[in-house]
Protein backbone atom coordinates (compact mmCIF):
# COMPACT_ATOMS: atom_id res chain seq x y z
CA UNK A 1 0.00 0.00 0.00
CA UNK A 2 1.30 3.11 -0.96
CA UNK A 3 2.53 6.18 1.67
CA UNK A 4 2.48 9.80 1.95
CA UNK A 5 5.98 9.49 0.82
CA UNK A 6 5.32 6.77 -2.10
CA UNK A 7 3.02 10.09 -3.47
CA UNK A 8 6.01 13.11 -3.24
CA UNK A 9 8.43 10.84 -4.36
CA UNK A 10 5.73 10.41 -7.22
CA UNK A 11 5.24 13.55 -8.21
CA UNK A 12 9.25 14.45 -7.95
CA UNK A 13 9.13 11.80 -10.97
CA UNK A 14 6.83 13.59 -12.80
CA UNK A 15 9.09 15.76 -14.34
CA UNK A 16 10.44 12.39 -16.78
CA UNK A 17 13.75 12.72 -15.33
CA UNK A 18 15.68 10.17 -14.13
CA UNK A 19 16.35 10.93 -10.13
CA UNK A 20 18.89 8.92 -8.05
CA UNK A 21 17.62 7.41 -5.21
CA UNK A 22 20.80 9.54 -2.67
CA UNK A 23 19.21 12.93 -4.46
CA UNK A 24 15.47 11.64 -3.42
CA UNK A 25 16.60 10.59 0.00
CA UNK A 26 18.45 14.23 0.36
CA UNK A 27 15.66 16.41 -0.63
CA UNK A 28 13.18 14.55 1.00
CA UNK A 29 15.24 14.19 4.38
CA UNK A 30 14.35 10.15 4.36
CA UNK A 31 16.90 7.60 4.13
CA UNK A 32 17.33 5.60 0.87
CA UNK A 33 15.86 2.40 2.42
CA UNK A 34 13.12 4.64 2.87
CA UNK A 35 12.80 5.48 -0.90
CA UNK A 36 13.53 2.10 -2.27
CA UNK A 37 10.28 1.08 0.30
CA UNK A 38 8.18 3.80 -0.46
CA UNK A 39 8.29 2.52 -4.00
CA UNK A 40 8.02 -0.92 -3.77
CA UNK A 41 4.90 -2.72 -5.43
CA UNK A 42 3.63 0.50 -7.89
CA UNK A 43 3.39 -2.12 -10.39
CA UNK A 44 0.29 -3.45 -8.27
CA UNK A 45 -1.28 0.14 -9.00
CA UNK A 46 -0.59 0.22 -12.63
CA UNK A 47 2.45 2.45 -12.01
CA UNK A 48 5.31 1.60 -14.10
CA UNK A 49 8.54 2.21 -12.47
CA UNK A 50 11.79 2.35 -14.75
CA UNK A 51 15.04 1.43 -12.49
CA UNK A 52 18.76 2.26 -13.45
CA UNK A 53 21.47 1.44 -11.30
CA UNK A 54 23.11 4.30 -12.24
CA UNK A 55 20.94 7.12 -13.03
CA UNK A 56 18.12 6.37 -10.48
CA UNK A 57 14.10 5.80 -11.17
CA UNK A 58 12.17 7.18 -13.65
CA UNK A 59 7.98 6.95 -14.53
CA UNK A 60 8.08 4.82 -17.70
CA UNK A 61 4.89 6.88 -18.49
CA UNK A 62 3.61 10.30 -16.62
CA UNK A 63 0.52 10.43 -13.81
CA UNK A 64 -2.29 12.33 -14.93
CA UNK A 65 -2.37 14.50 -11.73
CA UNK A 66 -5.58 15.64 -10.30
CA UNK A 67 -4.99 19.27 -9.55
CA UNK A 68 -8.02 21.55 -8.36
CA UNK A 69 -6.38 25.04 -10.11
CA UNK A 70 -6.81 23.05 -13.04
CA UNK A 71 -10.03 21.51 -12.35
CA UNK A 72 -11.73 25.14 -11.64
CA UNK A 73 -10.02 26.46 -14.75
CA UNK A 74 -11.66 24.03 -16.57
CA UNK A 75 -15.06 24.80 -14.72
CA UNK A 76 -14.58 28.46 -15.33
CA UNK A 77 -17.44 30.56 -14.22
CA UNK A 78 -19.27 27.52 -12.71
CA UNK A 79 -16.40 26.81 -10.06
CA UNK A 80 -17.94 28.66 -7.78
CA UNK A 81 -20.94 25.70 -6.91
CA UNK A 82 -18.12 23.44 -5.60
CA UNK A 83 -15.73 22.72 -3.52
CA UNK A 84 -13.24 20.33 -4.59
CA UNK A 85 -10.69 18.30 -2.34
CA UNK A 86 -8.37 16.46 -3.79
CA UNK A 87 -6.91 13.46 -2.00
CA UNK A 88 -3.91 11.24 -2.03
CA UNK A 89 -5.99 7.99 -1.36
CA UNK A 90 -8.97 6.78 0.65
CA UNK A 91 -10.77 3.82 0.89
CA UNK A 92 -13.97 5.06 -0.89
CA UNK A 93 -14.85 8.81 -1.94
CA UNK A 94 -18.92 8.05 -1.13
CA UNK A 95 -17.86 6.66 2.05
CA UNK A 96 -15.61 9.86 2.90
CA UNK A 97 -18.27 12.34 1.59
CA UNK A 98 -21.19 10.56 3.49
CA UNK A 99 -18.97 11.11 6.74
CA UNK A 100 -18.66 15.23 5.63
CA UNK A 101 -22.33 15.61 4.90
CA UNK A 102 -23.05 14.27 7.93
CA UNK A 103 -20.71 16.69 9.77
CA UNK A 104 -22.35 19.34 7.82
CA UNK A 105 -20.35 19.89 4.33
CA UNK A 106 -22.41 22.08 2.13
CA UNK A 107 -23.82 21.00 -1.16
CA UNK A 108 -21.69 21.51 -3.93
CA UNK A 109 -18.63 19.44 -1.90
CA UNK A 110 -16.42 17.45 -3.90
CA UNK A 111 -14.04 14.42 -3.32
CA UNK A 112 -11.76 12.95 -5.45
CA UNK A 113 -9.16 11.03 -5.03
CA UNK A 114 -5.69 10.13 -6.92
CA UNK A 115 -6.02 5.55 -5.95
CA UNK A 116 -9.33 4.65 -4.34
CA UNK A 117 -8.71 1.37 -2.74
CA UNK A 118 -11.92 0.12 -1.26
CA UNK A 119 -14.46 1.13 -3.91
CA UNK A 120 -17.96 0.65 -4.03
CA UNK A 121 -20.37 -0.36 -6.79
CA UNK A 122 -23.90 -1.64 -6.87
CA UNK A 123 -24.97 -4.94 -4.60
CA UNK A 124 -21.68 -5.05 -3.20
CA UNK A 125 -19.16 -4.99 -6.04
CA UNK A 126 -15.99 -3.48 -5.62
CA UNK A 127 -14.53 -0.57 -8.23
CA UNK A 128 -10.83 -1.63 -9.08
CA UNK A 129 -8.73 1.11 -9.66
CA UNK A 130 -5.35 1.84 -10.57
CA UNK A 131 -3.10 5.21 -8.97
CA UNK A 132 -3.79 7.90 -11.79
CA UNK A 133 -6.15 5.18 -13.73
CA UNK A 134 -9.08 5.87 -13.01
CA UNK A 135 -11.33 8.98 -12.02
CA UNK A 136 -13.13 8.42 -9.01
CA UNK A 137 -15.31 11.24 -7.28
CA UNK A 138 -18.54 12.20 -4.97
CA UNK A 139 -20.24 14.88 -5.27
CA UNK A 140 -22.48 16.31 -2.31
CA UNK A 141 -26.07 17.83 -3.40
CA UNK A 142 -28.60 18.78 -0.55
CA UNK A 143 -32.65 19.20 -1.15
CA UNK A 144 -35.15 20.73 0.68
CA UNK A 145 -37.42 17.97 -0.44
CA UNK A 146 -37.57 14.61 1.44
CA UNK A 147 -35.51 11.16 0.79
CA UNK A 148 -38.58 9.88 -1.13
CA UNK A 149 -38.93 12.83 -4.07
CA UNK A 150 -35.10 11.57 -5.05
CA UNK A 151 -36.36 8.55 -6.81
CA UNK A 152 -35.28 8.71 -10.58
CA UNK A 153 -32.16 10.17 -9.23
CA UNK A 154 -29.69 7.26 -10.18
CA UNK A 155 -31.04 7.39 -13.87
CA UNK A 156 -30.78 10.84 -13.69
CA UNK A 157 -27.14 10.90 -13.37
CA UNK A 158 -26.14 9.04 -16.07
CA UNK A 159 -27.75 10.88 -18.16
CA UNK A 160 -25.39 13.90 -16.80
CA UNK A 161 -22.94 11.50 -17.59
CA UNK A 162 -23.34 10.82 -21.44
CA UNK A 163 -24.15 14.18 -22.02
CA UNK A 164 -20.62 15.19 -20.16
CA UNK A 165 -18.85 11.78 -22.09
CA UNK A 166 -20.74 13.30 -25.57
CA UNK A 167 -19.53 17.16 -25.23
CA UNK A 168 -15.81 15.68 -24.95
CA UNK A 169 -15.91 13.75 -27.89
CA UNK A 170 -17.41 10.21 -26.68
CA UNK A 171 -19.64 9.95 -29.30
CA UNK A 172 -21.16 6.34 -28.60
CA UNK A 173 -21.60 7.03 -24.67
CA UNK A 174 -24.59 4.66 -24.06
CA UNK A 175 -26.79 3.92 -20.96
CA UNK A 176 -27.31 0.14 -19.32
CA UNK A 177 -29.91 0.26 -16.92
CA UNK A 178 -29.29 1.45 -13.90
CA UNK A 179 -26.01 2.78 -13.14
CA UNK A 180 -23.38 1.85 -15.66
CA UNK A 181 -22.16 3.77 -19.12
CA UNK A 182 -20.74 1.70 -21.91
CA UNK A 183 -18.76 2.49 -24.99
CA UNK A 184 -19.14 -0.69 -27.52
CA UNK A 185 -20.74 -2.60 -25.29
CA UNK A 186 -17.92 -2.15 -22.40
CA UNK A 187 -18.51 -0.09 -19.26
CA UNK A 188 -16.41 2.66 -19.11
CA UNK A 189 -17.73 4.13 -16.04
CA UNK A 190 -20.31 4.01 -13.02
CA UNK A 191 -22.39 5.90 -10.64
CA UNK A 192 -23.49 4.92 -6.90
CA UNK A 193 -26.33 6.99 -5.39
CA UNK A 194 -26.79 7.30 -2.03
CA UNK A 195 -29.67 9.14 0.06
CA UNK A 196 -29.98 10.72 3.46
CA UNK A 197 -32.94 12.33 4.83
CA UNK A 198 -36.06 12.73 6.29
CA UNK A 199 -39.31 11.82 4.65
CA UNK A 200 -40.42 15.20 4.75
CA UNK A 201 -36.81 16.89 4.01
CA UNK A 202 -34.37 17.99 4.04
CA UNK A 203 -32.29 15.59 2.02
CA UNK A 204 -28.72 14.72 0.55
CA UNK A 205 -27.46 12.71 -2.45
CA UNK A 206 -23.52 11.49 -2.44
CA UNK A 207 -23.36 10.85 -6.25
CA UNK A 208 -20.48 8.66 -7.17
CA UNK A 209 -18.54 8.21 -9.93
CA UNK A 210 -16.29 6.15 -11.62
CA UNK A 211 -14.51 6.38 -14.78
CA UNK A 212 -11.97 4.51 -16.52
CA UNK A 213 -9.40 6.96 -17.89
CA UNK A 214 -6.63 5.17 -18.71
CA UNK A 215 -6.82 1.09 -17.63
CA UNK A 216 -3.22 -0.17 -16.63
CA UNK A 217 -2.90 -4.15 -17.99
CA UNK A 218 -3.23 -4.61 -13.78
CA UNK A 219 -5.89 -3.54 -13.39
CA UNK A 220 -7.90 -4.61 -15.92
CA UNK A 221 -6.86 -8.39 -14.78
CA UNK A 222 -8.62 -7.65 -11.61
CA UNK A 223 -12.03 -6.87 -13.26
CA UNK A 224 -14.52 -9.65 -14.01
CA UNK A 225 -16.23 -7.96 -16.98
CA UNK A 226 -15.93 -6.22 -20.73
CA UNK A 227 -14.19 -2.71 -20.09
CA UNK A 228 -12.84 -0.16 -21.52
CA UNK A 229 -11.14 3.17 -21.24
CA UNK A 230 -11.84 6.79 -22.89
CA UNK A 231 -7.76 6.56 -23.89
CA UNK A 232 -9.10 3.78 -26.35
CA UNK A 233 -11.37 5.84 -27.22
CA UNK A 234 -9.15 8.70 -28.46
CA UNK A 235 -10.35 11.19 -25.94
CA UNK A 236 -7.53 13.32 -25.23
CA UNK A 237 -9.11 15.26 -22.37
CA UNK A 238 -7.27 14.57 -19.67
CA UNK A 239 -8.90 13.77 -16.24
CA UNK A 240 -9.24 17.19 -14.63
CA UNK A 241 -10.96 18.17 -18.17
CA UNK A 242 -13.31 15.22 -17.39
CA UNK A 243 -14.22 15.98 -13.64
CA UNK A 244 -15.15 19.17 -14.64
CA UNK A 245 -17.52 18.58 -17.15
CA UNK A 246 -19.23 16.33 -15.23
CA UNK A 247 -19.27 18.42 -12.78
CA UNK A 248 -20.50 20.99 -14.86
CA UNK A 249 -23.26 18.51 -16.26
CA UNK A 250 -24.32 17.12 -13.08
CA UNK A 251 -25.00 20.51 -11.95
CA UNK A 252 -26.95 21.39 -14.96
CA UNK A 253 -29.00 18.68 -14.14
CA UNK A 254 -29.28 18.39 -10.46
CA UNK A 255 -30.51 22.31 -10.54
CA UNK A 256 -33.15 21.18 -13.00
CA UNK A 257 -34.13 17.67 -11.02
CA UNK A 258 -35.06 19.55 -7.56
CA UNK A 259 -38.08 21.13 -9.13
CA UNK A 260 -39.03 18.96 -12.07
CA UNK A 261 -37.65 15.54 -10.87
CA UNK A 262 -36.14 12.52 -13.66
CA UNK A 263 -39.85 13.04 -15.84
CA UNK A 264 -38.64 15.63 -18.22
CA UNK A 265 -34.95 13.44 -18.70
CA UNK A 266 -36.91 9.77 -19.39
CA UNK A 267 -36.73 10.42 -23.13
CA UNK A 268 -33.20 11.49 -23.45
CA UNK A 269 -32.28 8.70 -20.99
CA UNK A 270 -34.19 5.99 -23.38
CA UNK A 271 -32.67 7.11 -26.48
CA UNK A 272 -28.92 6.34 -24.37
CA UNK A 273 -30.40 3.13 -23.55
CA UNK A 274 -28.17 0.34 -24.89
CA UNK A 275 -31.10 -2.29 -24.79
CA UNK A 276 -34.15 0.47 -25.50
CA UNK A 277 -36.84 -1.91 -27.22
CA UNK A 278 -34.59 -4.82 -27.14
CA UNK A 279 -35.43 -8.32 -25.16
CA UNK A 280 -33.45 -8.66 -21.93
CA UNK A 281 -33.54 -11.17 -18.95
CA UNK A 282 -33.60 -9.95 -15.36
CA UNK A 283 -31.60 -11.88 -12.67
CA UNK A 284 -33.39 -12.04 -10.14
CA UNK A 285 -32.22 -12.27 -6.15
CA UNK A 286 -33.28 -15.42 -5.85
CA UNK A 287 -31.47 -16.43 -8.73
CA UNK A 288 -34.94 -16.66 -11.17
CA UNK A 289 -35.23 -15.17 -14.54
CA UNK A 290 -37.67 -12.60 -15.42
CA UNK A 291 -37.53 -12.21 -19.88
CA UNK A 292 -39.20 -9.14 -21.76
CA UNK A 293 -38.75 -6.33 -23.99
CA UNK A 294 -37.54 -2.99 -22.50
CA UNK A 295 -40.00 -0.20 -22.58
CA UNK A 296 -38.12 2.47 -20.36
CA UNK A 297 -38.58 3.60 -17.39
CA UNK A 298 -40.78 5.26 -15.26
CA UNK A 299 -40.42 8.73 -13.51
CA UNK A 300 -38.94 6.87 -10.47
CA UNK A 301 -36.32 5.24 -12.40
CA UNK A 302 -37.60 1.51 -12.30
CA UNK A 303 -37.28 -0.28 -15.67
CA UNK A 304 -40.69 -0.97 -17.50
CA UNK A 305 -40.43 -4.67 -19.08
CA UNK A 306 -42.92 -5.98 -20.92
CA UNK A 307 -43.58 -9.58 -20.35
CA UNK A 308 -45.81 -11.96 -21.37
CA UNK A 309 -47.74 -11.40 -18.46
CA UNK A 310 -48.12 -7.65 -18.69
CA UNK A 311 -45.74 -4.42 -18.53
CA UNK A 312 -44.07 -5.28 -14.96
CA UNK A 313 -41.69 -2.42 -13.16
CA UNK A 314 -38.41 -3.32 -11.76
CA UNK A 315 -36.17 -1.42 -9.65
CA UNK A 316 -32.18 -1.69 -9.26
CA UNK A 317 -32.00 -3.77 -5.71
CA UNK A 318 -30.10 -6.94 -6.70
CA UNK A 319 -31.40 -7.12 -10.61
CA UNK A 320 -29.06 -8.18 -12.73
CA UNK A 321 -29.86 -6.98 -17.15
CA UNK A 322 -28.33 -8.83 -19.43
CA UNK A 323 -29.57 -9.22 -22.97
CA UNK A 324 -31.74 -12.29 -24.02
CA UNK A 325 -29.18 -13.85 -26.48
CA UNK A 326 -26.77 -13.78 -23.98
CA UNK A 327 -26.58 -18.19 -23.71
CA UNK A 328 -26.71 -18.36 -19.65
CA UNK A 329 -29.49 -16.36 -19.43
CA UNK A 330 -31.38 -17.21 -22.31
CA UNK A 331 -30.94 -20.86 -21.24
CA UNK A 332 -31.94 -19.72 -17.65
CA UNK A 333 -28.94 -20.83 -15.96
Amino acid sequence: MPTALTFDILRLLSDAQFHSGPVLARGLDVSRASVAGALRGLDSLGVELMCDPRRGYRLAAPIDWLDPRQIASHLGDRAAKFRVHVLDMTESTNTTLLERAAAGAPSGTVVTTELQTAGRGRRGRSWHTGLGGALTFSLLWRFEQGAGVLAGLGPAVGVALVRALRTLGVSDALLKWPNDVLVSHHKVAGTLVEIQGDVLGPSCAVIGVGVNHRLHATTRQRIDQAVTDLTSTGMRSDRNQVLAEALAQLAQMLEQFATQGFAPLRKEWDSYHVYAAKPVALKMPDGSFEQGIVAGVSDDGALLLQTSSGLRRFHSGEVSLRPLAEPRFASGG
